[in-house]
């Protein structure tokens, strides 16, 4: 017969033993996942909170959660200098109204003033796709002479967003240009979808936006035609812009109802600060049993600014083993 002494000294082995196997799995678990993962890169804007003034961040300052798990920061490159690439792609809506005309000249003077590494592209949003005035291109004197006259009601599509997905899909990606970023110019108005929340196809250009890493700004220019005085149709395309621009860290300007803008110039100026204080973060996502999108942040616990980017990216399933 065992005595007492040694059935408990034997349960209190087989219980740490177990502890030790059960708990510290997952613990070695937590370590693989804060080193491993899918490289995802995104830009990011940096702003600051108060006045004009950009302090300076570095890698060790930024701060990545995906859901609630913070995740490893493995680069932090300013887009200045030697890693100054982007590529802006201007999308006009050519649908829209006669009052685009006059808004021709700023267009061409922002064009100008891009950096002379930016490339620069121009096409018109017409069907579903998008004709090009000008490909990419750094003779900006070139892309800015492109620009041309909407077609007003003769070049309306069913969706500015069928034109700008198949845009993205069609547009390669190049390691020495990693800034890929769209100023969508467009009433915004979905004819194909009509109106109301939420609009699957805005939805389908959002995810398509963030999963090739694509940054799109909007400007709201009015709709020839029934459409271009319709406030149902209106308020909800300018909700759609909004939620575009900010879901892929861009911005969208004006919204003061159906009128048109009677300047893009103090919008144009916005967007030229936003792409002169941008930074290509790269960190390792936790990949999921599913490939697909997951939620991200970006902070910081410098206070005084805002980091403006996507809010989701694409990551590929975790390998079977």
């Amino acid at each position: 017969m065992r005595s007492p002494i040694k059935v408990i000294f034997s349960t209190f082995v087989f219980v740490a033993v177990f502890s030790t196997l059960t708990f510290a799995s997952p613990q070695k678990n937590d370590q693989a996942d804060a080193t491993t993962g899918a490289h995802v890169q995104i830009t990011v804007s940096v702003e600051p909170k108060h006045g004009n003034e950009v302090p300076t961040i570095t890698q060790q300052d930024v701060i990545v959660n995906q859901g609630r798990d913070r995740r490893p920061v493995t680069n932090w490159v300013p887009g200045t200098g030697d890693h100054a690439g982007l590529a802006l792609a201007i999308l006009i809506d050519d649908s829209a109204g006669f009052s685009f005309g006059s808004q021709i000249e700023d267009l061409r003077a922002f064009i100008g003033e891009q950096a002379p590494t930016t490339l620069v592209a121009v096409g018109y949003m017409q069907n579903g796709t998008v004709s090009l005035a000008h490909d990419f291109t750094q003779d900006h004197a070139a892309a800015a002479k492109s620009l041309r006259l909407t077609e007003g009601f003769g070049g309306a599509g069913p969706s500015p967003y069928f034109s700008l997905v198949d845009f993205i899909k069609r547009w390669p990606s190049n390691p020495a240009v990693p800034r890929r970023e769209v100023l969508m110019i467009t009433s915004g108005i979905d004819a194909f979808y009509g109106g109301g929340y939420p609009d699957p196809y805005v939805d389908e250009t959002i995810k398509d936006a963030q999963c090739a890493g694509i940054v799109v700004f909007s400007i709201y220019t009015p709709a020839a035609g029934h459409f271009g005085h319709s406030f149902w149709r209106i308020n909800w395309a300018q909700n759609y812009l909004s939620q575009l621009s900010e879901e892929t860290g861009g911005e969208s300007y004006y919204f003061l109802g159906p009128q048109a803008p009677v300047s893009f110039a103090p919008y144009l100026n916005e967007m030229a600060q936003r792409l002169g204080h941008q930074y290509q973060l790269t960190f390792l996502a936790k990949p999921e049993t599913k490939a697909g999108t997951e939620s991200v942040k970006v902070s910081s616990e410098i206070r005084s600014v805002d980091f403006v980017a996507q809010d989701k990216v694409c990551v590929p399933a975790a390998p079977k083993h």
